[in-house]
């Protein structure tokens, strides 16, 4: 960070409780940029990008070769400074947002650019971290001034798919049979049925499986059973493969001659990921196996695929503190007060106020715009005045700020 630029920030308004966002959502909040003394700009924007990446090294030495491959949902920009001749000039695979724009030189003190993006309303993939590779959604914050290097900053959000309802498909319980006959170290045979109650689970369900079980064999066996994950990269024609435990379990030892029945219960992690099947680059998928343990010999299992959905909304939107929600930042006295965060003064006692909430000229250049108050507050980056002094025991026409709304 320069030495000019005491801080360079970028906050997002929470809109629920989990602090996440789907498709179609509105991403609004604000860059905050305190500067020490006056300095030149030649651009200032922010930016929504949602992307998805994979990489990874095989072989060694001479040998190694990196797989990686990329893709790209959206990006979108908005701009809040920027010099006149680039603007409007085509940039690919953008949507450039045109709000308020601001003049080039920025005074010393502390100011603050609202921004406002909604995400598009398509199949995107929801935010992920894997073993080789990954899918965010990020907000960015660039200032870019002449003869010094760009200023940056950033920050992920959340990004979760909604939960739609469970198809059909999902709702059907799944079945298998699987049987062995003992040759070497033993002689029988042993039989195992096993029933999920279904296909789709989401984030936080138990998963409930029964197994049936014959054991005629002269092996004594145990019942295992597990959750795993498979991370599957894909870059051009290599596949890339990872696999996680989520659940890994051993019930009761199965005698000899015995028949048994269980009941198989997994709780699943409120924030297990969800199954991705909607990214050209990297999948995430489940599969449920139940076997029995035999020693010295193949073990007979059975296995399904299991789909993981999000979970279903747990409580309202939030709404904030008690008394309704406050946009961010609350109004508080002593806080620096910016274009719009003043309460309104009484009817009637400027007639004639300018609202400095309207944006000058939306769309036009950065430049010098006609201001019908020049003691009001304006848009953009003025060093912020001293808070009015307000004294509760005059009355509203004896009331005279220091400094006008």
């Amino acid at each position: 960070m320069s030495r000019s630029i005491k801080k360079l920030s970028l906050q997002y308004n929470q809109i629920n409780e989990s602090n996440t966002f789907s498709s179609g959502d509105i991403v609004e909040g604000r860059v905050v940029l305190e500067v020490i003394k006056e300095i030149k700009v030649n651009s200032l924007f922010v930016k929504l990008t949602g992307d998805a990446h994979v990489s990874w090294t095989e072989g060694s030495g001479d040998d190694e070769t990196t797989y990686s491959d990329h893709e790209r949902y959206f990006k979108l920009k908005q701009y809040f400074i920027q010099e006149s001749l680039k603007k409007g000039n085509c940039e690919r695979n953008r949507t450039l947002l045109y709000g308020e724009t601001y003049g080039t030189v920025i005074r010393s003190g502390s100011h603050v650019f609202p921004f406002r993006f909604q995400l598009p309303q398509q199949n995107m993939p929801p935010s992920f971290k894997g073993f080789r590779g990954w899918v965010k959604y990020v907000l960015t914050v660039n200032l870019s001034r002449p003869w010094k290097s760009t200023s940056s900053t950033h920050t992920e959000l959340n990004f979760v798919l909604r939960n739609d309802g469970t198809s059909d498909h999902l709702l059907q319980p799944q079945s298998g049979t699987q049987d062995k006959k003992m040759k070497l170290f033993g002689s029988g045979k042993m039989s195992m049925n096993v029933t999920a109650e279904k296909t789709g689970y989401m984030q936080g369900e138990t998963i409930k499986v029964f197994v049936d079980i014959d054991n005629s064999s002269s092996r004594d066996v145990k019942l295992k059973y597990s959750l795993r994950q498979q991370q599957t990269f894909i870059a051009g024609r290599r596949t890339k493969r990872a696999y996680k435990d989520i659940v890994k379990e051993t019930r009761d030892r199965i005698p000899s001659g015995e028949k048994s029945k269980f009941i198989v219960d997994m709780t699943l992690p409120h924030d297990l990921n969800v199954t991705i099947e909607n990214c050209r680059i990297l999948k995430v998928q489940y599969e449920l196996k139940v076997y029995l343990d035999v020693s010295f010999a193949s073990d007979p299992e059975v296995k399904f695929p299991v789909v993981i959905l999000p979970a279903e909304q747990q409580c309202p939107p939030w709404q904030g503190p008690p008394g309704g929600f406050q946009p961010y930042p609350p109004p508080q006295p002593n806080l620096v007060p910016y274009p719009g965060e003043l309460p309104p003064p009484p009817a009637g006692l400027y007639p004639n106020l300018y609202d400095p909430t309207v944006l000058p000229y939306p769309g036009d250049a950065a430049g010098v715009y006609p201001n019908p108050n020049p003691h009001a507050i304006q848009p953009g980056f003025q060093p912020a005045p001293s808070a009015p002094v307000y004294d509760p025991n005059q009355s509203t026409k004896e009331f005279t700020p220091n400094m006008p709304y």
